[in-house]
């Protein structure tokens, strides 16, 4: 049977349900159109998402969580007076459940995917204990500005399997960024769970002329406090190891924010830390209802690249930060998802429960 024609003409025919495909271990997430009454969210999707629920406990991580978990690390001061952050990574193997019994062998940092979102100040320095507890060639490559010596790349600060090695440098430029493995093969150390989030805070100080806005994506000011910050990470999943994707995700679990809304308070303003790593797909997106944003093109601007939009388009290892304001609307549900039907049907959806 092939594979690419059936996965689409089933899906189209809304039969993907738990029976249908679900017979091996890794196969296609069960996904039905349920002859029942609508719950609200079903109500906006016509009743398409995974069933069941996924076990986050045996995961290790919950994506609900995941949304604000900020890493600062352990804080001390340099002699020079600077900002020390240190961190603990380790790369390891463990199987994780990426759609409701549907189980998929991960490489992970610190056991989850995403790993850690690793958060910081511009202009801190950076040192990360990086432990390789896995059984291939891993590194720790990050988008910023770095020197030769601590990109992470093959050969480059690569850690054999039970190595420790130790990266370290200035945290720049302000913005939101990612990391990940970049051993070879490229694609499968990736789409396999090895990335997370790089968040750099501006520093205030060396932006006078915004300062109001610098402090106002610092974390911990409280300019900072009216904002509702959430990070999310755009991950899909190859479950039967054919590359085209099956499981399509914010935060690696199919789904989760339709069935549990994420709340919003409609007089606090959002920001969205979004980053894109889906692997096999040339382009990924996002798309929010009844609504509109700025966006700042990899967060390394203080005024919007784009204003007044609803959609935007992120290729692999782009990244942005979307704000919005839901004051003045009515309570209710708004959904976002990529306007790539069959990605939305296969995981990434989601939407807002806005509340007075």
């Amino acid at each position: 049977m092939d594979w690419h024609v059936q996965r689409r003409s089933l899906l189209g025919a809304g039969l993907l349900g738990a029976g249908t495909w679900l017979g091996r271990r890794f196969s296609q997430p069960a996904l039905a159109q349920e002859q029942r009454t609508p719950t609200a969210p079903d109500l906006h999707h016509q009743g398409m998402t995974t069933l069941g629920e996924v076990d986050h406990l045996r995961n290790g991580f919950d994506p609900h969580v995941l949304l604000t978990q900020w890493n600062t690390g352990s804080v001390s001061m340099l002699p020079t007076g600077q900002r020390l952050r240190e961190y603990d990574i380790a790369a390891a193997e463990r199987e994780l459940e990426v759609a409701p019994g549907v189980f998929y062998p991960a490489w992970t940092y610190n056991g989850q995917v995403p790993g850690p979102t690793i958060r910081v100040t511009e202009g801190d320095r950076i040192r990360i204990r990086f432990t390789n507890q896995g059984t291939h060639l891993h590194t720790l490559h990050f988008h910023g500005i770095h020197g030769a010596k601590q990109d992470g790349i093959p050969g480059v600060m690569e850690a054999a399997p039970g190595q420790t090695v130790t990266y370290e440098f200035d945290a720049k430029p302000f913005g939101c960024h990612l990391y990940h493995c970049h051993s070879v093969p490229f694609k499968r150390h990736l789409h396999k769970g090895l990335y997370g989030a790089f968040i750099v805070d501006p520093d205030p100080q060396r932006h006078p002329d915004q300062v109001d806005v610098a402090q106002s994506r610092l974390l911990g000011s409280s300019e900072n406090q009216r904002w509702q910050e959430l990070l999310m990470v755009m991950n899909a999943f190859d479950t039967n190891f054919d590359e085209e994707n099956e499981v399509y995700a914010v935060n690696s679990i199919p789904h989760a924010y339709m069935k549990q809304p994420i709340r919003i308070e409609r007089d606090r303003p959002v920001r969205v830390y979004l980053i894109n790593v889906t692997e096999f797909d040339p382009i990924n997106s996002f798309h929010l209802h009844a609504n509109f944003f700025d966006y700042y093109d990899h967060g390394t601007t203080l005024t919007p690249t784009s204003r007044t939009v609803d959609t935007v388009m992120l290729c692999q290892g782009q990244r942005g930060i979307i704000e919005c304001s839901f004051a003045d609307f009515e309570p209710g549900l708004y959904m976002f998802h990529a306007h790539q039907a069959e990605f939305a049907e296969l995981g990434w959806m989601s939407a807002f429960e806005v509340v007075a």
